[in-house]
């Protein structure tokens, strides 16, 4: 409550006590403007009575809001996905597909028997081929056009063989070709050096074997016994596994219009809870050309520095090792 004795302050007081300029009292009065020269326009006051300069500031743009964003999930690095990005491509999602096929009780028969089982062949190329499937429907269901970078897990046991794909869904930035998804295993390294060679990849090729090593005879027996000699039986079984195995690879790569199959991975050894069945598991990436012509990509040198033994003859070669 005021002092009715207390004089009131003027309105000089008024400034020098809250330090204000001259007319800058915020009252219901307005401030009368400043007179301006005539070769200049008047400045328009901003709020709280401060000028604004005569360049204007221009406008913020809006943040994107969570429809426009594109959420992402993928598990290629960093350096992957700005490659990826180099040549016009996008990662879209992560993609699996699965499938465990049973084999018959008598797939792998007991030793002695020799030659292929075929059940156990055709109960792995079930496995993978329902995968493969699986994972290219995850890929058309999520946008993409292929799926690069696949991980590829085939488990063979006694009464099953499992088949497990994980990769990355891609397609081009601006939408682009349709169709059949493909399914690779290739890198995203690879995927541009294809890509920039004039290649397509097309699908995820596939062959196995199972060969069962026949019993040795008696007088293999008596050799190994007195002397090193080469265990045929064995021999023989895992290059009857390899041919059949690459046999069927080239067939699934033929079924899909391929050129050729590249970075083809393989698995060659006796199984571990049948040590008489040789098994041979390989796969890789059906590929065609998909220009007129192959475009020739010049090499490019690169010199890693994320090495320690590089480093250290890089810099004996310079005369700077300590």
């Amino acid at each position: 409550m005021s002092d009715p004795d207390k004089p009131a302050m003027s309105r000089e007081e008024l400034d020098r006590l809250f330090n204000t300029p001259q007319g800058m009292v915020h009252d219901k009065t307005p401030a009368a403007p400043a007179p301006s020269s005539p070769s200049s326009p008047p400045e328009p006051a901003g709020q709280g009575g401060r000028h604004r300069s005569d360049h204007h500031s221009p406008p913020r743009p809006s943040s994107p809001t969570r429809g426009d964003l594109h959420q992402v999930t993928s598990d290629l690095t960093i350096d992957e996905t700005l490659l990826l990005h180099s040549i016009d491509w996008e990662p879209v999602d992560m993609v699996i597909g699965a499938s465990v096929a049973a084999i018959p009780t008598m797939g792998f028969a007991g030793a002695g028997w020799a030659g292929a089982t075929d059940q156990s062949a055709q109960a792995f190329t079930s496995a993978v081929a329902s995968a493969v499937a699986r994972i290219r429907d995850d890929c058309s269901a999520a946008g993409g056009v292929g799926v690069i970078g696949v991980d590829v897990d085939f488990q063979v046991h006694r009464h099953t063989v499992q088949a497990v794909l994980v990769g990355t869904a891609v397609r081009p930035a601006g939408g682009g070709r349709g169709g059949h998804p493909f399914v690779s295993d290739l890198t995203v390294r690879d995927f541009l050096l294809l890509h920039n060679a004039g290649w397509e990849p097309l699908g995820l090729a596939f062959g196995a074997s199972f060969v069962q090593v026949p019993y040795r005879t008696i007088g293999t027996v008596f050799k190994q016994v007195t002397a090193n000699t080469e265990m045929t039986n064995l021999t023989e079984a895992m290059y009857q596994a390899r041919e059949q195995g690459m046999e069927r690879l080239q067939s699934s790569a033929i079924g899909m219009g391929a050129q050729g199959v590249v970075a083809v991975q393989y698995s060659d050894r006796p199984l571990p809870f049948a040590s008489h069945v040789i098994g041979f598991t390989s796969w890789g990436t059906a590929i065609r050309l998909s220009g007129e012509s192959h475009r020739y990509v010049k090499p490019r040198m690169v010199v890693a520095m994320d090495d320690a033994g590089d480093l250290f003859d890089l810099q004996g070669a310079m005369g700077t090792k300590e």
